[in-house]
């Protein structure tokens, strides 16, 4: 799983509630039947739909992270700092996270599939357009745009799985897209990197909007015409007043606040983490510092198995740990030889995606009847976490080096502790368990 959707995935149990409003009534735990129209597994249509998922879900992430590994050289070549550099990365994050809510209410107006056709050709457009950025500014401006323009695709995904599938084949489709989105992060990064290595930055990042291109290509003609959906209008009263109420339940700020800062954390310690592999006496070349983004695998694994710890001993009792495992990480990534900074990297990346399985899972149970829109603002505050922290860190970097980000980190990893142990005092919602 990558960067928040997959979690966010599997906590709603996508049914066919998304065809309701976001104050719609709990249901109860009994599955409902599918529809006639809906996409029973086996079927042609729904190959052609999780196809497209998948298509979908990789091409988004690795357009959205394609610049991680490249900062240090894209520093250079536009003499910038660290910090600055890093705003590749941490303005189309801002533009993804300011933008989710818009995007959803424009899916609920517009449609599903039509919201998600054009935010992937758009997107693909202006990261082909990132290979010939004439200076940084233009750069900047256009991961801007592509961040704020792919959210469309996302935003809608969630509700178009719950409305076109049928209920007893959502479970397999989801885990598609999941797998796509985590596959895209990775493989973005990495391939990003290896390209860099054998040409240019330039080539490298017009072969991911290529790549773009060609998903959104595959993604229009294979995602199935949606049958099921049907417009409403969200009007900004009831969000309003739907998001009051989410900010007044006890435990939902402080899942929101545990995302901005286990992300930021997150997003600070592998922007700055090729800087320091650079420099002696690693000196590791690009493609060495994007196969570190391959440690992301121990992530999937960590998501799936901190789910099933929590079905055992609750949320509550497994997220601190979690947390805990993420600053044991951090510290060995403080010692010197190559062999555990990687490994100290490694056992962080493993406690992130825990704990960010946990708390994504925990939103959706704490929020009830607005668990979209709960999930929605859960995702925003992950993406600027990564865009303001995740800059923040370039600071950090140019003052103080590994000592400096790591300080940072750490910091983050304190407070998300905290959190952490304020959510285990808190009681499960009416009618829940947490």
């Amino acid at each position: 799983m990558d960067d928040g959707f997959g979690a966010i995935l599997r906590s709603l149990q996508i049914r066919s509630a998304y065809r309701h409003r976001y104050a719609m009534p709990a249901h109860s735990a009994a599955r409902p039947g599918p529809s006639p129209d809906q996409l029973e597994a086996g079927t042609p249509g729904y190959r052609r739909a999780n196809l497209a998922m998948f298509v979908g879900g990789f091409a988004t992430f690795a357009m959205v992270y394609s610049t991680q590994p490249l900062l240090p050289l894209l520093a250079a070549e536009f003499g910038v700092g660290a910090a600055s550099a890093s705003l590749t990365v941490s303005a189309t994050t801002a533009g993804l996270a300011l933008m989710l809510i818009p995007a959803s209410v424009l899916a609920d107006r517009l449609g599903r599939q039509q919201v998600m056709k054009a935010a992937l050709v758009i997107a693909a457009l202006f990261a082909l357009a990132t290979a010939f950025a004439p200076d940084y500014g233009s750069l900047l401006v256009l991961r801007t745009l592509l961040g704020g323009v792919i959210a469309g695709l996302p935003a809608a995904a969630m509700a178009y799985i719950g409305e076109e599938i049928a209920p007893g084949a959502q479970a397999r489709a989801m885990g598609l897209y999941i797998a796509g989105n985590a596959l895209g992060g990775m493989s973005g990064r990495f391939v990003a990197a290896l390209l860099t290595d054998w040409s240019s930055w330039r080539v490298a990042l017009g072969m991911i909007g290529v790549l773009g291109a060609v998903s959104a290509l595959v993604f229009w003609r294979r995602l199935p015409a949606s049958r099921n959906f049907r417009a409403r209008a969200a009007t900004p009263a009831r969000i309003f007043a739907d998001t009051l109420a989410i900010y007044r339940d006890p435990g939902l700020p402080a899942l929101f606040l545990v995302a901005f800062l286990a992300m930021g954390g997150f997003v600070g310690l592998y922007n700055f983490l090729g800087f320091r592999l650079l420099e002696p006496p690693y000196g590791l070349g690009q493609s060495a510092i994007g196969a570190i983004f391959l440690l992301y695998l121990v992530g999937t694994w960590a998501s799936a198995a901190s789910g099933r710890l929590a079905e055992r001993r609750g949320r509550r009792k497994v997220l601190w740990p979690m947390v805990a495992v993420m600053g044991a990480g951090l510290a060995l990534t403080l010692a010197r030889p190559l062999w555990l900074i990687i490994a100290g990297v490694g056992v962080f990346t493993f406690g992130f995606f825990a704990a960010h399985a946990l708390a994504s899972g925990w939103v959706g149970r704490r929020a009830g009847e607005r668990r979209a829109l709960a999930s929605a603002l859960y995702l925003s505050s992950y993406y600027l976490g990564a865009s303001v922290l995740g800059s923040l860190a370039g600071t950090a970097w140019a003052d103080w080096r590994w000592a400096g980000v790591a300080a940072l980190v750490g910091l983050c990893v304190l407070f998300t502790g905290a959190c952490a142990l304020w959510l285990r005092r808190l009681p499960a919602p009416a009618g829940g368990t947490d």
